[in-house]
């Protein structure tokens, strides 16, 4: 039996504490992982799982069974891995490695909510980058607001921000007083996107680069494993707010695209029932 070893069965013998660091550390010789894998929540690899039992089989083998407060870390450490370790189907993910908003506590934007406050930044019509807040840009307005997982894909390019264009003038005679697209893309690649599929002025393109917009409205859509690799991105949606208070919410389920169109919102601005 090793020294490393024998350190570590009389330190659990001879008391019922957490293990103090330098024991803790210890390696534990039938699977060559630190023992302090035991009391860790930053491993979840199903071999941690292993190693943490066969560290407890070990030592309860040789001294008798784990003091109580051992066994009651050992097992939460236990429960913790199992929680944390299943995998998304879709690209064997492991879903701890992407909170969820209702996971991180933030609740998804809701009729008669208050939009968060937030920077978007977009290109003027000199071409020069400007910085606007959610609280400025809404703020005594009737603003309708739609947002798409990225710039240049399919169904934004040719269905959705292409009929906002065709309708803004319908919209503006509804009230509306700005019409704005969102998206998690920089600002250079809004006002290409916006140049490419001739949005001339209709639509102020919105930045939300970093995402804190659409972390903030709980729509967050991880699209990590598309082979698109679009990473975080924000979940298909138009909603209308005024005084920056959500009246109207057409939220998808992810990248749908069944009711965030302009002709949803008109319909809705209307009266008229969405179908």
């Amino acid at each position: 039996m090793s020294i490393a070893r024998k350190v570590f069965e009389a330190t659990m013998m001879s008391s019922s504490r957490v293990l103090p660091a330098a024991t803790a550390a210890t390696y534990n010789n039938s699977c060559a992982i630190p023992v302090v894998a035991v009391s860790s929540k930053l491993q979840t690899h199903p071999r941690r799982r292993r190693c943490c039992s066969h560290a407890a089989a070990a030592t309860s083998r040789s001294s008798g069974g784990l003091s109580s407060s051992s066994s009651l870390i050992c097992n939460k450490a236990l429960r913790l891995n199992q929680q944390s370790s299943v995998f998304s189907r879709a690209g064997a993910t492991p879903i701890c490695a992407m909170a969820s908003d209702a996971a991180a506590g933030v609740s998804t934007i809701a009729v008669g909510d208050k939009l968060p406050e937030a920077e978007l930044s977009y290109f003027d019509e000199e071409g020069d980058v400007q910085i606007v807040k959610v609280s400025e840009l809404t703020k005594g307005k009737k603003v309708v607001l739609f947002a798409v997982p990225g710039a240049f894909t399919p169904t934004c390019s040719t269905k959705h921000v292409p009929g906002f264009v065709e309708k803004a003038e319908e919209l503006r005679e509804a009230g509306v007083q700005v019409l704005a697209c969102v998206s998690v893309n920089d600002a250079f690649v809004m006002r290409a996107w916006g140049e490419s599929i001739g949005v001339s002025g209709k639509v102020l393109m919105l930045s939300d680069g970093l995402g804190r917009f659409t972390k903030a409205l709980g729509v967050t859509l991880d699209m990590s494993a598309k082979p698109t690799q679009l990473g975080i991105r924000s979940r298909r949606y138009s909603l209308l707010a005024e005084d920056g208070v959500v009246k109207i919410l057409n939220l998808e389920e992810g990248g749908g695209f069944t009711i965030s169109g302009a002709d949803d919102i008109l319909k809705s601005l209307k009266g008229a029932p969405v179908v």
